[in-house]
Formats: C-alpha cells, sequence, structure tokens
C-alpha cells in the first residue's frame, strides 16, 4: 500500500487515534543495522587494539616453583604453620571465631559457615607428599613431624618461618643452621613434586568426571607473593582496576566496574571489611535503583531537569 493511500484512508470508527497526515520518509531498517554493525565491529576492533589488556596463560604450581622457588618454600612453611592467608581467612575455609567480614556487629562471612574445610597443613603439603614413594628420607620425615605434638610442629615451623624470613632473598640455601626438626626435608621435597608438575595434580579436588574445581592450588598460589606480582605487572591488581580485564577467550566483567570503584577510595580500600562494606553499600544502591519510581524528589529529576527534552529535541524543534 502506498504511503498516499494509507494517508488517504478515513478514520475507522472506534479508534482512538486519527489517521497520520503528516509526512513519509523512506527508512531502510536492513541498511541502518547493517551500518550500525560494521561501525560497531570496528570501534571495536580499534578500542581492543588500542586499550585491550593482555590474555596472560594460566600460572601453574609448576610455573610458580620453578620461576620463584623462594617464594613457593617460605609460602609452603606458612600452611605448616597455619599462617597463610588461607590458614587464617575463616570462613569458609576454616573454622575460626574471630577471622571474617563484618558490618558492623553482625559476622556475615561467619553466618556462611565453613562449607570447604581447608586444612592447609595436610592439604596442601603433608597429603601430597605421603603419595611419593621410593624416598626414604621424606618418609622419615613425615613420620618425624606427624609424631611430634603440635606445639612441637609449631616450633618447627614458626622457627623455620623466621629463619626464612631473615635469609638473604628468602633463600633455604642460605638459611641460618636451627632446630627446625624435619621442615627443610618436607619443604624441599614439595618443592620437588611442584616443579616435576605433580603438585597441581595432586591438590584438584575430585567432584566428578571432569576435574574443575581448582579451589586449592588457586588459594595455595594466592597465599605467595607470586601471583599478586605478576598480576601488578600487567596492571590487574585490585587497586588496578583488575577486575575489569578479560579472561582467556571471554570480555571482562564490565558490569563490575561499579563494585571496583568502591575499593579504591576511603574508607572502603583502608578497611579490614572492606567486602562487606562495599556489598552493603552497593545493596542500598541497588534498592535506590529498584524503587526510583516510588521515592518522591528522585523520581521527578528528569521531569525536572528537561533531560527529555535533549532526549526528544527533533520532536520539540518541529513543535516550536
Amino acid at each position: 500500500m502506498s504511503a498516499s493511500s494509507v494517508a488517504a484512508t478515513p478514520t475507522d470508527a472506534g479508534r482512538d487515534a486519527p489517521v497520520w497526515t503528516g509526512g513519509y520518509r523512506r527508512y531502510d531498517l536492513v541498511k541502518e543495522f547493517v551500518a550500525a554493525l560494521a561501525v560497531m565491529a570496528l570501534l571495536t576492533v580499534i578500542l581492543a587494539a588500542v586499550f585491550g589488556s593482555p590474555d596472560k596463560p594460566a600460572i601453574p604450581l609448576a610455573g610458580w616453583a620453578q620461576n620463584d622457588p623462594n617464594d613457593f618454600v617460605v609460602t609452603a612453611v606458612a600452611e605448616l604453620d597455619g599462617t597463610s592467608g588461607t590458614a587464617t581467612y575463616g570462613a569458609p575455609y576454616v573454622n575460626d571465631p574471630t577471622a571474617g567480614q563484618k558490618l558492623g556487629p553482625l559476622p556475615l562471612q561467619r553466618w556462611g559457615g565453613v562449607r570447604e574445610p581447608i586444612d592447609t597443613a595436610e592439604d596442601f603439603v603433608l597429603g601430597p607428599l605421603s603419595t611419593v614413594t621410593g624416598d626414604p628420607m621424606l618418609t622419615a620425615a613425615l613420620a618425624q613431624y606427624k609424631a611430634a605434638p603440635a606445639d612441637q610442629q609449631q616450633k618447627w615451623s614458626g622457627a623455620y618461618a623466621d629463619a626464612l624470613d631473615k635469609a638473604p632473598d628468602n633463600d633455604p640455601a642460605k638459611v641460618a643452621a636451627g632446630d627446625y626438626g624435619p621442615v627443610p626435608v618436607l619443604t624441599s621435597r614439595l618443592l620437588d613434586l611442584a616443579r616435576a608438575g605433580g603438585l597441581d595434580g595432586q591438590l584438584l579436588t575430585e567432584k566428578g568426571f571432569y576435574q574443575t574445581d581448582y579451589a586449592k592450588p588457586l588459594l595455595f598460589l594466592a597465599d605467595g607473593a607470586y601471583l599478586e606480582e605478576q598480576a601488578r605487572a600487567e596492571h590487574l591488581g585490585g587497586n588496578q582496576w583488575g577486575m575489569m580485564n578479560e579472561t582467556g577467550r571471554y570480555p571482562g566483567q564490565a558490569w563490575l566496574w561499579l563494585y571496583t570503584f568502591w575499593y579504591q577510595v576511603p574508607p572502603f580500600n583502608k578497611s579490614d571489611n572492606g567486602d562487606a562494606l562495599v556489598w552493603a553499600l552497593m545493596m542500598v544502591l541497588s534498592m535506590v535503583l529498584v524503587l526510583l519510581p516510588f521515592i518522591p524528589g528522585l523520581r521527578s529529576v528528569p521531569r525536572l531537569t528537561r533531560v527529555y527534552r535533549l532526549i526528544w529535541r527533533d520532536h520539540y524543534r518541529q513543535r516550536r
């Protein structure tokens, strides 16, 4: 049907709107779609080339042990004596009534409970070493350590941790002589196991046919300094807007920008309960957004600022 015939059609009885008598303009929807698609594709390629973040491969425990063995040993000792980040994190890994994020007096983190219990000494060090066979020195060291009372184990690992801290570059080969029990043997054998690639598989949690739970190797890796150093070298640290970067072949979590923004400013960036504070703030902001049509004053902002006249400027220009 032509434009003239449409314009000439009289108003049907009972219809609310009169027949359109204004002008008509040819509009090719397919052409507009193709043009918009081409422009957006070109912009995506250009912006990705200019602002895209690096696509670094995953860091296995073997790579950590090979590239920074001193940091690996220091972290292994921290897992043994229970001073690592995972060992002191609280829920959902450790049942610690003093640890965890709080919102004022509300222990939000502890309310979730321990859903992924982790014994860092057993899961990260002693358990994997127990699978190694044909090493009499390691077998004797494991037996000596497990037979000792908890306070003696703590003395050995604590003394070795202090010695590593004082050694040049935290090098185990430069540690001063002392009573460290079997701890040096355990950590050196764990380093050998990790270098050979055996520790990565040992720490995977088997929940099905496919291995998809990398929580334990990632927690062990995150307890050291190596992962953070690699991240900061690529400007992926938490205070470098690291969560905005892509993972593998997939785009970054752009919707997280509002979350990561608050971690850059006080008091969130200096609080031990920063996660809980940011979560509470985001809940408040989300509720404001959801209830915006019902909040007097805020719901009138578009009308009072007359921003709609800017959006529909062609319409109001024609009316004038």
